[in-house]
């Protein structure tokens, strides 16, 4: 995947990875770069043009595809993180999170996985985290829509192989952005993040790891359960 040349849509463009991403594809390059947000108004990232789309709204989904049926590059990062845990957390904020991370990337993917097609095949990158791979209390909920995304991304890779679109999935730690508000652990520069995602994209990559513990996770999930939540548990102490 080239990034010079190549017509880019961003959704959740407004703030955090999203609004970085938009700025960074303008910088490398894109052609064009649709930068998409529920409200569009809230956008304030230069060269970019402005598209209103709601993940969990069909219909806006389908207005923009049918706006931007020139894109060769999509980049899923619309999510939502409500904090809470599956067994005795909030259950709208349970459903909230696996709508928007799980079904509203897929709503989007669906919708412009013809476009792509259409132009080469292209690629679709796919914001993911860590806690695709593990669970902390706190986040349980989060953890298990992340993990579906996870599994979506692979699921849509091997569907889009054959028309020849590179589906990338992204996994961080924790970047410096509103969604970690309040964290007092380390946290990564959101344009790092950024830029490793764009270099494993146009290195052929389908998967990048940004940070150590994404590395860490990711090698967990083949560990036994008991002794990696331990050492995972030790780490967050």
């Amino acid at each position: 995947m080239n990034i010079a040349g190549s017509v880019a849509l961003v959704t959740g463009a407004n703030r955090g990875l999203g609004a970085r991403f938009a700025a960074e594809l303008v910088g490398r390059g894109a052609a064009k770069v649709y930068a998409a947000a529920r409200n569009p108004d809230s956008i304030e990232v230069e060269g970019v043009e402005v598209l209103a789309l709601d993940v969990l709204d069909q219909a806006s989904v389908e207005a923009a595809a049918r706006v931007a049926g020139d894109v060769t590059l999509l980049v899923n990062n619309a999510g939502v993180s409500t904090r809470q845990d599956l067994v005795r957390g909030d259950l709208a904020g349970v459903r909230r999170e696996m709508e928007t991370n799980f079904f509203g990337t897929l709503a989007v993917t669906r919708a412009f996985a013809d476009v792509l097609g259409a132009h080469g095949g292209g690629a679709v990158v796919n914001v993911l985290s860590a806690l695709s791979f593990f669970s902390v209390p706190g986040a349980t909920s989060y953890s298990a829509s992340k993990a579906a995304e996870w599994s979506l991304t692979a699921g849509t890779r091997v569907e889009l192989a054959a028309q020849g679109t590179q589906v990338l999935g992204l996994h961080l730690g924790g970047a410096d952005t509103d969604m970690m508000a309040g964290y007092d652990g380390p946290l990564l520069d959101p344009l790092d993040v950024v830029r490793a995602a764009l270099d494993g994209l146009e290195a052929g990559q389908v998967e990048v790891l940004v940070d150590d513990w994404s590395r860490m996770t990711k090698a967990g999930v083949a560990e036994d359960p008991e002794a990696f939540y331990a050492r995972a548990a030790a780490v967050l102490a």
